[in-house]
Order: structure tokens, then sequence, then C-alpha cells
């Protein structure tokens, strides 16, 4: 037990002090934004002009040694964790980056790949795919709510990951969100089945090496 707590104290000692309880109700009210209307954009136009590849956020991976160091930070940091995301997270399946890296993250709705609504999760990964974006490590989830603080009210944004399986057997994918309440980090519905509004938010890797056939549509485009 001492080593255990000997490692999660240092990797979170230096997290939290930086954190600051950032995700209380009172700093995420300060620091949130008002979210701006976006502007209709029709899955053609998106799809020519490349604009499904435009970098939303670079984040870093890889900054704690083990799950309970995350799950600490979290604590650290005031951060809500929901039920189904506290129990993501305690998962074998949930794995940490072994070394410090950096992930370029794209933000698109179903409606802008194109799928009308309601849209699957197994069409808007697939459709998110062929644009040449990838799956999201589950760590971009825990990751990505230690590192926006600033985010608008009534922001989610899903993580499109692997899900990963509770106890019960149910899949589960993260949900980066600030509800008003304070910035948290939920779970939902990770099922391929799982029935999405067009509107709604999904986070995809974008490469740095963008795949040949995604190349090929940018270029296409212009």
């Amino acid at each position: 037990m001492l080593l255990v707590a000997t490692l999660c104290a240092a990797g979170v000692v230096p997290y939290a002090s930086r954190a600051e309880a950032q995700c209380a109700a009172r700093a995420a009210l300060q620091k949130a934004t008002t979210p701006k209307p976006s502007p209709a954009i029709s899955p053609p136009t998106v799809v020519r002009a490349g604009a499904v590849h435009k970098v939303w956020k670079a984040i870093g991976l890889g900054d704690f040694a083990n799950s309970f160091a995350l799950r600490n930070a979290l604590d650290a940091a005031d951060c809500g964790v929901g039920d189904l995301a506290e129990e993501a997270l305690a998962r074998p399946a949930f794995t940490l980056a072994s070394t410090k890296t950096d992930v370029d993250l794209v933000v698109v709705s179903a409606a802008e790949l194109g799928l009308a609504e309601p849209a699957s999760l197994r069409d808007i990964y697939s459709r998110a795919e062929m644009l040449g974006l990838s799956l999201a490590p589950a760590e971009v989830g825990p990751a990505l709510r230690l590192q926006y603080f600033d985010q608008p009210i009534g922001e989610f944004l899903h993580v499109a990951m692997k899900p990963i399986t509770t106890w019960q057997g149910d899949p589960v994918i993260f949900v980066v969100a600030n509800g008003g309440a304070g910035l948290i980090l939920i779970g939902q519905n990770g099922s391929a089945d799982a029935q999405m509004s067009a509107s709604s938010k999904f986070l995809f890797v974008r490469p740095r090496e963008l795949p040949k056939v995604a190349k090929e549509n940018t270029s296409a485009g212009r």
C-alpha cells in the first residue's frame, strides 16, 4: 500500500498544483466561454475543403505512471467523474501511454460527416476513418478533462474510442462535458448500434501523417 501511495503521489502532486481545482463549478464558470453557434456546413463542402482534418486542439498523453495517479489528479483538480467513467477508468482495458506524446484532436459532428439523424456509432466511426481520422486512445478522455478548463457551458465532446466494457458487460465511451455545474468526465453507451444526434460532437485523432486516401480527398476538393 505504501508503494502504491508513493507512486500515486509522485504522479499527481506536481500536476495537482498546476491544476489548482480548475474543474470546480466556480472556476469553470469563470473560465468557460459562451458557445457560439456553428455555421451550417453541408457535408460535401466539408469533404471537398478538407475541413474535417482541421486540428482543434493538441494535448499531451503519458503524464501519469498509472491510473491511480490519473484518478487522483482528477480528484485534486475537483473534476467530476461520473459512475460509468469511474468504472471505465478502473478497468484493465483502460491503459496509459508509456511515454509522453502529443496527439492532434479534431472535433466533428455526425452531420459534418454527412450522416443523417440519428446516426449509429458504427457509421460515425466508419465515415471518419474513411476521411483519414483515427479513433482516439481512451486516455484522451481524462487527459483532455485535465487540459481543457475553459470548456464552454453546454458542450459535450464524445471521445471516438474503442469502448471499455464494464463489469456488467456494457460498452462505455468517455464524454468530456460542461453541463454548467462544473467540468466533468462521464461515460455513455458505446455500443456500435448506439444512436446519436446528428449534432453530437466527436473527438477523433488526426494522424501527423495523413493516410493516402485522406490526402487524395483533400486535394480533390481544392
